[in-house]
């Protein structure tokens, strides 16, 4: 009897897991519900219906970031799962073609719906989760190491305290998000180091974002006469 419960309890840690993850089917919903679907459509490319369309890539993308194995053979096993609990043919669980496909995937469409629901979810936001009835804005920057490959190397350079051949490439990521809704409303990208790459510069980018009435919160990095005064002039303090 002790020796079933023992060997049980692998298995019901399994489920466990399982019914804590994140399913692609949720977003694929999401992706093509009337709010996001119109925005989808404009944005891709042309392309065949094969096994890993954009939407269901993109879909099999975002869950495979979220759950706790991020592996693609993982978020490819669930996926075979998924197929099958919805009635559809299993396919294979090679990753191959998935990672091919997420590859195709165009950087614009991922921002399009970045914009697109930040602003949906500002526009839903609640009164009480406003500062005296203002919309408050944050901004922050970070670093981002990427893949090793020659684009990435002459995009963003890898950091010149490291030998050649020995480091990563680095990019620098500024991101401008609201406080009632935790959403992100955009990013800039650039390299880590040079003229562009500040987190000043990026920030000249995302202005626009910044409308009569907000208050953008940053830590003093932020705090120039240069950066105050272009806020006054859209109406933000």
């Amino acid at each position: 009897m002790n020796s079933n419960c023992r060997s049980s309890r692998p298995q019901r840690h399994r489920i466990r897991q399982r019914s804590r993850a994140i399913h692609s089917y949720d977003f694929f919903n999401v992706l093509t519900a009337p709010d996001l679907l119109d925005v989808m459509d404009e944005q891709l490319p042309a392309h065949r219906e094969r096994l890993f369309p954009p939407t269901t890539t993109l879909s099999l993308f975002m869950a495979q970031t979220l759950n706790t194995d991020a592996s693609c053979q993982a978020t490819i096993d669930r996926h075979v799962v998924e197929r099958i609990a919805n009635d559809l043919s299993p396919c294979s669980t090679a990753t191959g073609a998935y990672c091919r496909a997420r590859q195709r995937l165009p950087l614009r469409v991922v921002r399009s719906l970045l914009r697109h629901t930040g602003r949906l979810l500002v526009d839903e936001e609640a009164t009480p989760w406003r500062w005296q009835g203002r919309a408050v804005k944050l901004v922050d920057g970070t670093t981002i190491s990427m893949a090793d490959t020659p684009d990435n190397q002459w995009r963003c350079p890898q950091s010149r305290t490291q030998q050649p051949g020995l480091g990563f490439p680095v990019a620098r990521v500024v991101a401008l998000l609201s406080l009632g809704t935790g959403a992100v409303l955009d990013t800039a990208l650039g390299p880590q180091a040079g003229k562009e790459g500040s987190e000043h510069a990026l920030f000249h980018t995302l202005l626009p974002h910044i409308t009569e009435g907000d208050i953008l919160l940053g830590d003093r990095y932020y705090c120039s006469y240069a950066m105050i005064a272009m806020l006054r002039a859209r109406g933000a303090d």
